[in-house]
C-alpha cells in the first residue's frame, strides 16, 4: 500500500494557518510541564500539600496522558480528529480552572488527571491532522518540523514565563496560560481544521481501553518509583503487573478485526524503525538531562533557576536542529542526515565523558547543546517516517503509539540511566570515602548526592568539606559513564540507521521532478 497517492496535491496558505493553529496545544502542553516545576513549592506552600501529594500532583499528569493516548489516538479515527481536538481543548481549558483555583491538594491531583486526559486528546489528534492536511509528502516533512520545534519552544519558555508570572501573580496564574489558548483554539479550529475520520472503523473495544490502561499505567508507575527510589517490592510488582497485562493486550489485538492498536503497522521496516530510533534516543536525552540538571544544582551549586537558564540553550539547539533538519534532507538522502545528527549526538556526550567536578560547566554546556542540535535531526526525520509510513486512516493510531513510545522512552531514561548513575555514584564514593566520616553519615551519603551534601552540613572541619568534595567527584563520574553509554547508544542507531533505512529514503529531488510516490516518499522533505 503506497502512503502517499502520485502526484498528491500541495498544501495552501489555510493549511499553513492551520498547522499555526495546531502549534498552540504543541507548545501549551510542552510549557504547562516546565511551568509547574517551579510553580510546585509555592502551591505546595498555598496548599499545605505533604510530599506524597506534592509527587501526586507532579506525576498524576504524565500517568493520565501515558495511559490514555492509544485510546484516544485510536479514538479520533473513528469519531473525527478534530471533533476530538476540540473536545480535548474545552476540557483542557476547564480542567486548568479548575487546577488554578483548587482549593485542597486533593482538589488539584483531580484536575491535574483531568488535564492529563485532555492533554492525551490534544498530541496525537495534531500530528493526525498534519498527516491528512499535508499531503504532499515534502511539506508534510516540513510540517512535522515546525510541531517539533514548537513542542520544544514550549519547553524553552515555560521557565521564563513561569518565572515571570510567579513573580507578580499566585500559583494559580501558572496553569491558566492554557485558558486563552484552548479559546483561540476553539475560535477558529472549526473553521481552519478539516475533519477526517476512517470510515472503515469499527466499533471501540472497552475491555481493550482498560487493558491498555491496567498495562501502561502500572509500567510507568514501576518505573518512576524505580527511579525514584531503587528496586522494591512495590514498583517492581506494578512493573510485572504491566508487562503482563500488555501481553494479554497484545493478544487480543491480533484475534479483533477492528483493534484499539494496529499491531500490523510494526511489520512496516520503516515504522519499526522508527518507533525503535526514537524510544532509544528518548532513553538517553530522558537520563543525560536528568543527570546535567542535577549536575548543575548539586556540583556547580546553582539555584534551580539558574540551572534552567543554563539548560536553555540545549532547547534552543533543538529547536534549531529541527527547524534545519527538512532543509538539509533537501540536499542529501534523509538517512544520511539522520545517521550525521545521531553521530553529531554521540559527539556531544563524549565532551559529557570529559566533565569534572570542578570547572565543567562549560563542556557541560557544550556538550548538552550538541547533543540536543544532532538528536533534533533524527527526532523529526523519524517522526515524519512513521507518519508517512502509514496510511490516513491509520495515523491518529500512529501518532499515539509514536508518543506513547515517546512518555516509556522518558520514564525508561529516568529509571535505567538514573539507576546507572546512581550505582557508579555508590561505587566510587564508597572506594573515596574521606577518613574522619562516621559510619551511619556515610551510609546516608551513599544514598544520593544530595543525602551527602545534607549531610556534610552536620560534619565539622575539614570532614565536611572533604564529603562534599568526594560526592560532586562520584557523582561527575556517574555522569561520565551515563554519557559513555549513550554515545554508544547514539553511533550504534547511525549505523543502524544507515543500514536499515538507506533503501527507503529517496534521494532529494529537485523541483522540476515529481513528487515521489509510495515506499519512496517516506521520507522526501521540502519547503
Amino acid at each position: 500500500m503506497n502512503a502517499f497517492p502520485e502526484n498528491a496535491p500541495r498544501a495552501g496558505r489555510r493549511e499553513w494557518i492551520g498547522l499555526a493553529v495546531l502549534a498552540l496545544p504543541t507548545l501549551l502542553t510542552s510549557l504547562d510541564i516546565s511551568v509547574l516545576y517551579l510553580a510546585l513549592p509555592h502551591l505546595s506552600a498555598g496548599l499545605h500539600a505533604d510530599s506524597t501529594q506534592q509527587l501526586w500532583i507532579l506525576d498524576i499528569y504524565s500517568f493520565m496522558l501515558a495511559g490514555f493516548l492509544v485510546t484516544m489516538g485510536t479514538l479520533g479515527d473513528r469519531i473525527g480528529r478534530r471533533k476530538l481536538l476540540l473536545v480535548g481543548a474545552a476540557t483542557f481549558g476547564v480542567a486548568s480552572v479548575l487546577a488554578a483555583y483548587s482549593n485542597s491538594p486533593q482538589m488539584l491531583i483531580a484536575a491535574r488527571a483531568l488535564l492529563g486526559v485532555a492533554g492525551a486528546t490534544l498530541m496525537p489528534s495534531t500530528m493526525a491532522l498534519i498527516r491528512n492536511m499535508f499531503k504532499d509528502p515534502k511539506q508534510m516533512g516540513t510540517a512535522i518540523g515546525v510541531w517539533f520545534a514548537c513542542f520544544m519552544g514550549g519547553a524553552t519558555v515555560g521557565p521564563l514565563v513561569g518565572g515571570l508570572l510567579l513573580e507578580r501573580f499566585w500559583w494559580g496564574s501558572a496553569f491558566l496560560l492554557g485558558v486563552p489558548v484552548m479559546v483561540l483554539l476553539l475560535a477558529v479550529g472549526p473553521r481552519l481544521l478539516p475533519e477526517y475520520r476512517d470510515p472503515g472503523a469499527g466499533r471501540l473495544d472497552l475491555v481493550s481501553v482498560a487493558l491498555s490502561l491496567a498495562a501502561i499505567l502500572p509500567a510507568i508507575y514501576g518505573l518512576k518509583e524505580m527511579a525514584r527510589g531503587g528496586l522494591h517490592a512495590l514498583p517492581v510488582a506494578a512493573l510485572a503487573v504491566g508487562i503482563a497485562v500488555g501481553v494479554v493486550f497484545a493478544l487480543r489485538q491480533r484475534r479483533l478485526t477492528s483493534p484499539l492498536l494496529d499491531l500490523r503497522l510494526f511489520a512496516g521496516r520503516s515504522f519499526s524503525a522508527g518507533m525503535g530510533i526514537g524510544l532509544l534516543a528518548g532513553i538517553v536525552m530522558a537520563g543525560t538531562t536528568l543527570l546535567s540538571s542535577l549536575y548543575l544544582q548539586t556540583v556547580q551549586g546553582l539555584s534551580p533557576m539558574n540551572a534552567g537558564l543554563w539548560l536553555l540553550p540545549q532547547n534552543v539547539a533543538m529547536v534549531a536542529g529541527s527547524m534545519s533538519a527538512p532543509a538539509l534532507a533537501r540536499k542529501v538522502r534523509p538517512v544520511y542526515v539522520i545517521a550525521a545528527g545521531l553521530v553529531i549526538a554521540g559527539v556531544g556526550l563524549v565532551l559529557h565523558t570529559q566533565v569534572a567536578a570542578v570547572g565543567g560547566l562549560p563542556l557541560l554546556v557544550a556538550g548538552l547543546v550538541l547533543t540536543s542540535f544532532g538528536i533534533a535531526f533524527p527526532m523529526s526525520l523519524t517522526m515524519n517516517l512513521v507518519m508517512a509510513s502509514v496510511a490516513p486512516e491509520k495515523a491518529g493510531s500512529a501518532a499515539s503509539i509514536s508518543e506513547t513510545s515517546g512518555e516509556f522512552g522518558v520514564a525508561l531514561g529516568v529509571a535505567a540511566l538514573g539507576s546507572l548513575g546512581t550505582f557508579v555514584y555508590r561505587t566510587r564514593l564508597a572506594g573515596d570515602l574521606p577518613a574522619g566520616v562516621p559510619g551511619e553519615a556515610a551510609r546516608t551519603a551513599g544514598q544520593s548526592i544530595t543525602a551527602a551534601l545534607a549531610e556534610a552540613q552536620h560534619l565539622t572541619g575539614q570532614v565536611g568539606a572533604d564529603l562534599v568534595e568526594g560526592a560532586r567527584a562520584a557523582f561527575t563520574s556517574g555522569l561520565n559513564v551515563v554519557a559513555a553509554v549513550g554515545a554508544t547508544i547514539f553511533i550504534g542507531l547511525a549505523v543502524m540507521s544507515l543500514v536499515v533505512l538507506r533503501d527507503r529514503t529517496p534521494r532529494p529531488a529537485s523541483d522540476e521532478q515529481p513528487v515521489p510516490s509510495g515506499t519512496e516518499a517516506v521520507l522526501a522533505i521540502a519547503d
